[in-house]
């Protein structure tokens, strides 16, 4: 496709045409009824809408001199409703598509999604409409709705590589791969965007920015501190941008080791930071991190009047009280200490650290009973990342309190009000005054932090309001508060009632004393932790809950957070003053002190808890459509199936939202709906049902006819909250078949046409090449088409849905097809291939395979290769030893889905005497246990110590060698000559084999890779290259576990993935069984012993977990099927999709196929010959388009060997070198 323009387009014929077709409306209507006159456009206005879509959002700015264009929007968006009503809905689909491009421009985006999902439900080929898509992905993206959003901009750079927003595309993705944390995509698509030429809303300045950020949040501080360092060199760069980069190195010196000795580091670190305070004086940010700084080194009243200034600077968070009641508790000051962890978690409910710090108060003070009721706060926070060893302060507490005497603590005087108390004493004015939920009230803040000394006495009541509690009120709700357990249900009431008024008394009152400055210098050593972020725990002696102590010294930290998180309101808060929008409107993040009370949850969880993760720098902020404020609390995230959101279209007039909504949407009341709609075409539908998506499906006659294609589309509409339930279909009958049998003949405003995927040729498959090229001559002049090697009727890829009928829970355990050999005529014997190939077979075991044929298996013994080759390379992956069918986090607190694995490297001579010493460890270990636990079997024994550890933690670590290289014929002669001896159909080179026909090597696919194994090695969940079949042969001495999935339920571990924040295709995965067996997954769950070869078919899904130590080699086949070359194709296409590389270059490999093979199976000879049509039509279009442009085409050829090319840039497919 060529790249896409902007300009305005020409509609003066269709000017004329809308107006009369405006007539024939308001004509049309039966006598008597009295309407308001339909708005009108004029021939220009119509004219200037037509270059108006989703491709110039965050281009037009309407604060400045875009005022009449706004005007024009909003007339036109009266204009269409008003057609489509009196229509009823009955109009051309692009009228919803237009409505909603308007819509998106003004920033109305419950009714551009409405317009959107009307579109899409009426368009068979929607997809083809890469403007639609774009703006589909913006409303998604706005909605923080980040998986559709990066499905749809996925799908965009799919139909068209060429896009003209391709840039904003790539950078949007980086931020919300950063937020997911898949940050080997997220830096991909940032450096895609920063080598686009292209206008952005972001300059490359901040781009590079994001960059650094995340290589910081990646830990890879010494690349984070070159990339900000390399920044600051940038001419011209702005003030927001230095000063955000100064913040980071500044707090980057602050709280990583690895940058130097501690006085050095928080020497530059204050540095750093004031000189972003001279580039950005305002940043309340950095004045708190520059307060931190001042902390950690003593220096308390600088650090006192650094938080100051953060609190004057309109960024009062709970992290800044929090730390302002460590100031105070150090000095010994806890009544002024209370005040301000008060004021931390009411301004976060959640915050883990105040919390404990305010529990560890209470203790010094000798108050247990309030202590134990924050430890419980603490312990429901999400951010609490010390559970288990609060649990047991708690339990040690709640022990002693038993152990009182009865009335013991009621006769001893409080050094503090109780928990209850000290919420509801009056708060700083500097706090309430920053609270958007409480601004509700007239403000007049008076300031005492120059008081120089503490003020404990109630403030003086300025004024009463309704609900404003009397002395004898409260004295009442005081009586009700000490009586809570034995109070009646009217009583109950009562005390609610008065609690509810007392919360707002507390609020509103404004003329409050401050939090006291009188603070003494004293030492201060705490880790660091901005605005927002989370925190992990509270540091100092107070972090050490131990059981047996009496009490907690009087000695908090700050809250504790990870040095790599920056908050939304930090790092990222210089983007929004760059960004333009449509509206004017700045990007405004929803963050703690922003977000709508209330016990909905409003927005994902990576913007409602800025810094909850590591990751936790959403990027997102400032970009146009970031979530506004006053939109926040209206749409929920995909995990949060509670929450509200508004309706598809804010309108006046519910008949028009019923029409706009669309009669599809059966879930839809009556002119409201609590859910927004995900129209986005990825949502899974039954496979029997779903366009034809692949060669095997959709070839099957020689000329494609579009209606038997397009019959079978299936389209679904289904909720945000619920992507997998109320499905929808409608089913599409083309483009002139979409549309309500009452047609209307109203004429949309003619948009600058842009280019569509050319259709489908009317060329048999079957004729000579010359008539083919003559047949692609002419099709089209508007440049490129879709580079799928598909057909052109296929929608972009997507993972399938879960096989219907789902299979019962006695059958999600199958057996294993395995396969026993006693001698070399039973391997050779042609069943076995058969049998092995089936799809119906996702796994096949051969048993005896090494004996059958005489396999000398000592040549890849860890003895033989050490003499071989003790020099070779071996990759290493340092993984956590865990037990073979669970996944657990690093403290063994919860079951997970990510699987650790890091990477290095070494020598087989380095890591064979790693086994051999982890094996000797491993008899001391045993022998130490036996005469420890004589009592017990050897089995219990060790079933007992896993089962107790992996819960415990920490887990022991183990290095697994992998990808070892075997593909060098005069290294490793002895070792592939042996492996001649298999059967043809498993051998690495073979006639029959189609990646022996690339014409190049591709390590570890066409040749043998060899894996070194201690027990409890993982290779993590995937599925093989392109969805080539493998073999894995166990060398031993040790067995290895086996999981296996069927091909067809790739789709659902794409969706856990995707659940969990990883990369079905590139991330480190294991499957948790007891999520597979709730989804009716079946699992496949085998051993692997010594001389055992294990096939796996075409796209199955496995992972493996060794028992013992052992050695394997692999390698992949290709057999001649047509199941096999569709399920590659499909990947390859899937690939693409994704922006991954395919290890197989598809098309160079078909075109070799067809000179070096006769194929016999007809299906598979359609589908290679559909893509030789395909991709030399390809061919053919973009010869035309150089000799268009003048450019002279060079013929390079190939010599011996030389791999297949790829385009790094623009991730094209390589082109076939055919002669």
């Amino acid at each position: 496709m060529k790249s896409c323009g902007v300009s305005l387009a020409t509609a003066a014929a269709a000017a004329a045409a809308f107006g009369d077709e405006e007539k024939k409306m308001a004509a049309g209507k039966a006598s008597g009824e009295s309407e308001e006159a339909s708005p009108s456009l004029t021939a220009e206005e119509r004219e200037v809408l037509g270059g108006l879509d989703s491709r110039l959002f965050g281009f037009v700015r309407f604060h400045e001199d875009g005022a009449r264009t706004k005007a024009l929007l909003g007339k036109a968006v009266r204009c269409y409703e008003s057609l489509i009503l009196k229509a009823e809905g009955k109009v051309d689909s692009d009228f919803f598509c237009q409505l909603g491009h308007f819509n998106l421009l003004l920033e109305d985006y419950p009714k551009a999604l409405s317009a959107y999902q009307r579109y899409y439900s009426l368009q068979s080929d929607y997809w083809k409409n890469a403007a639609f898509l774009y703006g589909l992905g913006l409303v998604y993206f706005h909605y923080n709705a980040f998986q559709w959003a990066i499905k749809a901009f996925q799908e965009v750079l799919y139909v068209d590589p060429s896009f003209c927003r391709a840039k904003e595309i790539h950078l949007r993705l980086g931020l919300m791969f950063k937020v997911n944390t898949d940050y080997e995509s997220s830096l991909k698509h940032f450096q895609l965007a920063l080598v686009d030429c292209n206008p952005c809303t972001l300059s490359n300045a901040e781009i590079q920015f994001h960059i650094a950020h995340l290589y910081e949040t990646q830990r890879k501080y010494h690349s984070a501190k070159e990339a900000y360092e390399q920044l600051l060199q940038t001419e011209n760069l702005s003030a927001q941008v230095k000063a955000t980069v100064l913040q980071q190195l500044g707090w980057m010196h602050h709280t990583v080791d690895l940058l130097g000795d501690k006085a050095a580091k928080e020497s530059y670190a204050i540095q750093y930071l004031q000189k972003s305070l001279e580039a950005d004086p305002n940043s309340g940010q950095s004045w708190y991190f520059l307060g931190r700084c001042y902390s950690s080194i003593g220096k308390v009243q600088d650090a006192f009047i650094s938080y100051r200034q953060s609190i004057d600077k309109s960024e009062a968070s709970a992290d800044t009280w929090c730390s302002i009641g460590v100031l105070y508790q150090q000095q010994n000051q806890p009544m002024d200490a209370l005040q301000a962890y008060i004021c931390a978690v009411q301004l976060d409910h959640g915050h883990a650290a105040a919390w404990m710090d305010l529990g560890t108060l209470y203790e010094s003070c000798n108050q247990p009973q309030d202590a134990i009721k924050c430890y419980l706060n603490a312990t429901r926070s999400k951010s609490c990342s010390n559970t288990s060893a609060l649990a047991a302060r708690i339990k040690y507490l709640q022990a002693q309190l038993c152990n009182l005497p009865q009335g013991s603590l009621q006769n001893k005087t409080k050094l503090l009000p109780s928990i209850e108390e000290a919420w509801s004493l009056p708060i700083p004015a500097e706090l309430t005054s920053r609270q958007g939920a409480m601004n509700t009230a007239q403000q007049n803040t008076s300031d005492n932090w120059s008081s120089g000394h503490a003020v404990s006495h109630p403030p003086v009541q300025q004024q009463t309001h309704s609900w404003c509690l009397t002395p004898q009120k409260l004295q009442h709700l005081e009586q009700l508060r000490a009586n809570r357990n034995n109070l009646n249900p009217a009583q109950k009431l009562m005390l609610e009632q008065l609690e509810s008024q007392f919360v707002l008394m507390q609020q509103h009152q404004m003329r409050q004393t401050g939090v006291a400055q009188g603070l003494h210098k004293g030492q201060s050593s705490h880790l660091a932790g901005p605005n927002g972020e989370r925190p992990l725990s509270s540091t100092g002696p107070s972090q050490h809950l131990q059981a047996a102590g009496s009490g907690i010294q009087n000695q908090n930290g700050h809250p504790t957070l990870p040095s790599n998180s920056v908050t939304q309101g930090a790092a990222l808060n210089h983007l929004s003053s760059h960004t333009a929008t449509s509206g004017g409107q700045q990007g405004i993040t929803l963050t703690k002190e922003s977000k709508p009370s209330g016990n909905t949850s409003t927005v994902p969880e990576t913007s409602r808890h800025a810094g909850e993760t590591p990751n936790s720098t959403a990027g997102v902020e400032g970009l146009p459509n970031h979530v506004h404020q006053a939109t926040a609390d209206a749409v929920c995230s995909p995990s949060h199936g509670d929450s509200k959101s508004p309706g598809l279209l804010s309108s006046d007039n519910p008949q028009l939202s019923a029409l706009l909504m669309g009669k599809a949407n059966n879930n839809v009341g009556t002119g409201t709906c609590d859910k927004v709609n995900n129209i986005h075409p990825a949502v899974h539908t039954k496979t029997d049902n779903s366009v034809a998506s692949s060669p095997s499906s959709a070839i099957s006659t020689a000329t494609p006819s579009p209606k038997s294609t397009e019959q079978t589309t299936t389209n679904s509409v289904t909720s945000l909250n619920s992507p997998h339930s109320g499905l929808h279909t409608i089913n599409g009958e083309g483009m002139e078949e979409s549309q309500s049998p009452m047609k209307t003949d109203l004429l949309l405003i003619s948009h600058k046409p842009s280019p569509q995927i050319i259709p489908s040729m009317s060329v048999s498959i079957y004729p000579s090449s010359a008539e083919v090229l003559k047949a692609c001559r002419n099709l089209g002049k508007n440049g490129l088409s879709s580079s799928s090697i598909l057909l052109d009727k296929c929608p972009p890829p997507r993972p399938p849905s879960s096989p219907y009928p789902p299979l019962p829970k006695d059958k999600l355990n199958p057996p294993t097809p395995s396969i026993y050999l006693e001698n070399k005529r039973d391997a050779f014997f042609p069943p076995l291939h058969q049998f092995c190939t089936n799809p119906n077979n996702p796994v096949t075991v051969i048993r005896g395979l090494a004996g059958a044929l005489k396999l000398d298996l000592g040549l890849f013994s860890t003895k033989t290769l050490v003499e071989a080759n003790n020099e070779h390379m071996v990759e290493v992956r340092t993984q956590l030893l865990q037990p073979a069918d669970e996944n657990w986090d690093p403290t063994g607190t919860k079951k997970i889905w990510h699987c650790e694995s890091n990477r290095s490297h070494t020598t087989i001579a380095k890591y064979a005497q790693y086994q051999a010493s982890s094996f000797q460890e491993s008899l001391r270990e045993e022998n130490e246990k036996r005469s420890h636990h004589k009592e017990h079997s050897d089995s219990e024994s060790t079933s007992s110590d896993n089962s107790g550890r992996r819960r415990k933690g920490p887990f022991k670590t183990i290095k697994f060698g992998t990808n070892i290289d075997l593909s060098d014929d005069k290294k490793w002669k002895l070792q592939l000559h042996e492996l001649t001896k298999l059967p043809a159909f498993v051998r690495v080179v073979s006639a029959g084999n189609l990646l022996s026909h690339v014409g190049h090597t591709i390590l570890g696919m066409n040749t043998v890779q060899l894996y070194m194994k201690v027990p409890g090695s993982r290779t993590p969940g995937h599925q093989e290259n392109n969805n080539f079949c493998s073999v894995n042969i166990n060398i031993g001495p040790g067995d290895c576990e086996w999981f296996v999935v069927p091909e067809g339920y790739w789709g659902v571990l794409n969706d856990f993935c995707e659940k969990n924040n990883l990369n079905f295709l590139m991330g480190s995965w294991w499957p948790n069984l007891e999520d597979l067996y709730e989804a009716n997954v079946p699992v496949y769950r085998f051993i692997q012993r010594p001389g055992d070869l294990v096939w796996i078919n075409a796209g199955t899904v496995h992972w493996v977990q060794a028992i013992g130590w052992c050695n394997n080699i692999a390698w992949n086949v290709g057999p001649l099927t047509a199941c096999q070359y569709k399920l590659a194709v499909e990947r390859y296409e899937w690939n693409k999709l994704q922006s991954v590389k395919s290890i197989v270059p598809m098309v160079h490999l078909s075109w070799n196929m067809a000179r070096n093979i006769k194929v016999s199976d007809p299906k598979l000879f359609e589908m290679i010959k559909y893509c030789l049509l395909r991709t030399l039509k390809q061919c053919q279009t973009l010869k035309e388009a150089l000799i268009a442009a003048g450019k002279e085409i060079i013929w390079h050829g190939r010599t011996k060997e030389e791999p297949a090319h790829y385009c790094s840039i623009c991730e094209a497919p390589p082109l076939p070198s055919s002669s």
